[in-house]
Parts: C-alpha cells; structure tokens; sequence
C-alpha cells in the first residue's frame, strides 16, 4: 500500500499550493505568495506589523490586508492550524512537502528548481525587496552548489548520462559561468563522447569570445583531453605509477608546474589501466590536488578527480585518502563559498580521519569556512585545534596555514592584538621554512589590522609594495587581489580615496582573474569599494557596487556582510 502523501508548497519556479491528489489550489496575488516565502524562510516569527508594513506598503489598512492573506493561504491549505499568532508561527502540518526547506534533502529534486516564486515581482516595499533579492541569490548559490555536487559524484560512480544531464542544466542556468562549461567538458569526455566534448569546447568559447571579448581559460580546453601514456619496458606497473607520482610531486615542489601535472596525469592514466582501486585513488587524489593548489583556474577538473578518488578510497576501505580527499573537497568549495556544500564535506573527511596530522588539516578548512560564514567564534575553536594538532604532528606549513589564516578570522572578530601576535608568528615560521610563495597573505592581513590601529600608512607600505610584486611574480590573482586591497586601505587611511579607488580596482581584476578566486576575498573588495566610493561623493557608483556587493554576500552567505549590504542598499531605495 502507498502511503498518502499530504499537500505540497512550491515556490521555487511558477509557485503553487498542490493538494494530496497533485490538484492546484487557488492563490490570489502576488502579495500572498510574497508572504508565504517571508514567513517560510524567516529566521525567526514575525510581528505582524512588520510584515504588513513589508507587503503592504500602500495599502490603506495594511493590517485588514495582511489578515486576508493569511486566511486565502489557510483556505488553499484546506487547515485553519498554521499561520496564525503575533508574531506569525508556520506551524505547518508534519506531511507538507514545502520545496524550499528541503534543498539539503538527498531526495529533493534538484533539476526540478527554479527560482524563488518564478517570474513573480511583488510590488511590496523597498525592504522586501532587498529581502527578495538576497534569499534569490542565496538559494540559487545552493541549487547551482548542488547541482555542481551532484554532477562531480555522478562522475565518480561513472554515471556519466546524469552527470552530463546535470551538467547542462549548470550550463543553461549560469551561461557565462566557465566552472559549468568545464563540468560539462569533462562529463561528455569521461563518458568517451569525445568529439561532443571538443565541440563544446569549441562552441564555448565562440560564445566566450562574442559576448565577454575573451576566450576562457585553457582548463576547459584540458578537460576534454585523452592522455595516452605507456610503462618502460622491464619494471611492472605499480612500480611505474609510483615512480611517475614522485616525479611529479618532486617537479611541483620546485616550481615546475606543467612537468609536474604532466607525470601525474600519466599516473592516473596507467593506474586506471593496472585496473589498481587503491593505486588509482592516490593518483587522483595527488593530481586533483595539485591542480587545486598549484594550477589556477583548475579547480573543476580537480574537484572531479578527487571525488573519483574518495569513491574509490572508500570502497577499498582506505580511510585516509578518503579524508583528504573530502578535506580538499570542501576546501575548494569554501573557497567560492558554497558553504553548506563545504560542511558536508569537511563533516565526512572528520569522519574518515586518522592523525594529528589530518586532523589540523581538517579542522583549517573548517575554520576557514566558517569564520567567512559569519560563524566567526566557531571558525576560531577550529583554528586553535587546528594548530594543536599541526604542532603535536610537527607539520609547520599546516600552522602556517591556519596561524596566517586564522589572523583573517581574529580580523573578523576584531581581536587585533591577537590577529598581529599569530600573524608575526605566521611570518617567523614561513621565513624559517622557506615558504615564500605563502608570505603575501600575512603581510596583508597583518596591514590590515595595523590600518586599524592607526599604524602610519608609510610604515606599512614598503613590506606591501615588496609582496604585491611577489604576488605577480607568482601569477597568484588571490595573493595580488588581497595585498592591492590592504595597500588600498593605507591610503583610505590618509584620505587619498583617489589612490586607494584605484589600488581597490586593481584588487577587483586580478582576484577575479581565474574561475577559482576566493568569493571572500571579493565580498571584502567590493565592501571597501563601496565605503571609499561614497568618501569620493560617488553614491550612484557606490549603489551600484552595492548591489553586487549584496548579491555576491547572499550567494556565498557572507552573512555578517548581507546585513551590512542590505542595510545600505535599503536606506538607499
């Protein structure tokens, strides 16, 4: 016997209320279905008059109009238990398919979404408005990270006809989103459709080209390639495989990128002909890493290679790659801000730890995430056990890592004394290591907090000025973006807003240079952006930088900064 399912909520596309037989039910308005989507999705019940001051704003008696849309949604619900009080409680019924709290759902339908209430634009009041605009942005940053998501695991478990199929819908819903053009490359040439998969990329690129004026990035081009390798004669697979995995790590720690990614890729060639589960793992794992990591623009074709690689680990039963590889999983997702996608992640690769050394590498990311989620308190728990861990494994770049970055986070908190004592430590260790490439995220960020602090912006500069022309020697856009928005800082300090515009410009083009920029690094842009435009008396420049200021923050839940954007966005209407 089926069980009965009750009513269901959509209101992500055309909304509508369908009773237990699938039958539509009658809605009047727009206004109706702009309360239903505020109530749904507000973090906490609403007063009344706050809602009929939202959604009513020229209505004679707001408040007799409010209550007529409460009791048309009660009818289309056939129920008088949900909806009432004041402030306002759901109070839905426990059967209520309501599409819009279920996007975590394994079992939601994610081809199925569209946008919040469609097409629909309430003629409510400014601040709902902006309201719409940000749960609009952030509920299609979470679809479009699911579809992504789910796209790269059909890969994984080699189900290439849905992964291709979700692949284009990624495409269809951000067209000149290079990330979803790559997805779909790699899907079409993973499934041996070859000439489909060189012919989009051919397609993409004439798009690229007339509409943005530039081609995109070689990584999309890479993802539709065949690599064909072969063994020396005399040694056995295995022993090859290795050999080229040390090679081309050996050849990326000093600095010989193309060479390499090059043996890498033939080290997942040859262990995926060895037909080896635990071998092919860790070759994947190695090469999606590395182009995480060492190769701009290839985060894609790396985040595809380690959810191979964690499938395979888990089904042979080898916990640590499959951490790491979950670890690096939610690194890149965190880094563009899909943040619950990242929590997911990270959540399994804590699961499959080991050591002290996996776990400081865990914990890192998960204090990266979180502090850029607004989590800031949480997100600094993580650091500190982080470097725990990474000074009982003796493993200095992972406290580096999380001492550089967690200055970012005490940043946040507006700890600055504490921020400057673990970034001077930051900076002792990557001297003592060597690890130069590292050095122009704490400079920055150390800037920064001695900006705050009234530090002479003459004193600061040189260190910057030293970075910033390490930074391009590098060919980093994150490290170029990051130390030309802290010099910009130092002349808004003195007041030359003319400079510091100009140095934010600067910041903004070379951040968002390549696919896999850091989304956080770019709120913080276009949030300064903002502050110095309206210190020039430019506020039609600074509304319009806000509003994708606010946009960018609702996508990749800066959720501190969508308070701050949407306040000024709404004073502003």
């Amino acid at each position: 016997m089926v069980e009965k399912l009750g009513a269901t909520i959509r209101l992500l596309g055309e909304p509508a209320i369908l009773d237990a037989n699938g039958q539509s039910q009658a809605v009047r308005g727009h206004q109706a279905w702009a309360l239903l989507a505020r109530v749904l999705l507000a973090r906490a019940p609403l007063d009344r008059r706050t809602l009929a001051a939202e959604l009513f704003p020229e209505t004679v008696d707001p408040l007799g109009s409010l209550r007529w849309c409460l009791a048309s949604q009660r009818k289309a619900l056939n129920t008088a238990d949900c909806l009432n009080g004041d402030p306002i409680e759901g109070r839905f019924a426990d059967d209520l398919d309501i599409d819009v709290l279920r996007l975590d759902r394994d079992d939601f339908d994610i081809e199925a979404a569209g946008p919040l209430l469609g097409a629909l634009e309430p003629s409510c009041s400014p601040e709902f408005a902006t309201w719409l605009l940000v749960e609009r942005e952030r509920i299609a940053g979470i679809v479009e990270s699911r579809i992504r998501q789910e796209t790269i695991r059909a890969m994984s478990i080699e189900d290439y006809g849905r992964a291709t199929r979700l692949a284009e819908l990624g495409v269809r819903r951000s067209p000149y989103d290079e990330s979803a053009h790559i997805l779909l490359v790699k899907s079409l040439a993973l499934a041996g459709r070859y000439q489909a998969a060189l012919e989009q990329v051919e397609a993409t690129e004439a798009v690229f080209v007339a509409e943005l004026g530039e081609k995109p990035s070689a990584a999309l081009r890479s993802a539709a390639r065949r690599t064909i390798s072969s063994p020396p004669s005399g040694i056995s697979r295995q022993a090859f495989v290795i050999s080229l995995m040390q090679s081309g790590l050996a050849a990326l720690s000093a600095g010989a990128v193309d060479a390499g990614i090059d043996c890498l890729r033939r080290a997942v060639r040859d262990a995926e002909k060895h037909k080896d589960a635990h071998l092919t793992s860790r070759a994947m794992f190695e090469l999606g890493a590395a182009l995480v990591h060492s190769v701009k623009g290839y985060d894609d074709e790396g985040s595809v290679l380690l959810r191979q690689s964690t499938e395979l680990a888990r089904q042979g039963g080898n916990a640590a790659i499959a951490s790491a590889g979950f670890r690096e999983l939610g690194y890149v997702e965190a880094l563009a801000g899909r943040r619950p996608s990242a929590a997911t992640y990270l959540a399994q690769a804590l699961e499959l730890a080991g050591g002290d050394d996996d776990l400081a590498g865990i914990h890192g990311v998960i204090g990266f995430n979180l502090v850029d989620w607004g989590r800031v308190g949480e997100g600094l728990d993580h650091y500190a056990l982080s470097l725990e861990h990474a000074r009982s494994a003796g493993n200095r770049r992972r406290e580096i890592w999380s001492l550089g970055l967690g200055g970012w986070g005490l940043l946040a908190a507006d700890r600055l004394e504490e921020a400057d004592l673990w970034l001077a430590d930051c900076l002792a260790l990557v001297e003592e290591q060597r690890w130069m490439s590292f050095r122009p995220w704490p400079v920055a960020v150390l800037s920064e907090s001695r900006t705050r602090q009234q530090a002479r912006p003459n004193d600061l500069r040189p260190r910057l000025e030293e970075a910033f022309a390490l930074s391009c020697q590098m060919n980093d856009p994150c490290w170029e973006g990051a130390v030309a928005r802290a010099l910009a800082l130092t002349y808004a300090a003195e007041e030359a807003f003319g400079p510091a515009m100009e140095w934010l410009g600067e910041a903004r083009r070379r951040c968002m240079r390549d696919t896999d920029s850091y989304a956080g690094l770019q709120v913080e842009i276009l949030a300064s952006q903002v502050e110095v435009n309206l210190k020039l008396d430019q506020p039609e420049t600074a509304d319009a930088v806000a509003r994708e200021w606010l946009a960018l923050a609702a996508r990749t839940h800066r959720d501190s900064h969508v308070a701050r954007a949407a306040a000024f966005v709404a004073r502003r209407s």
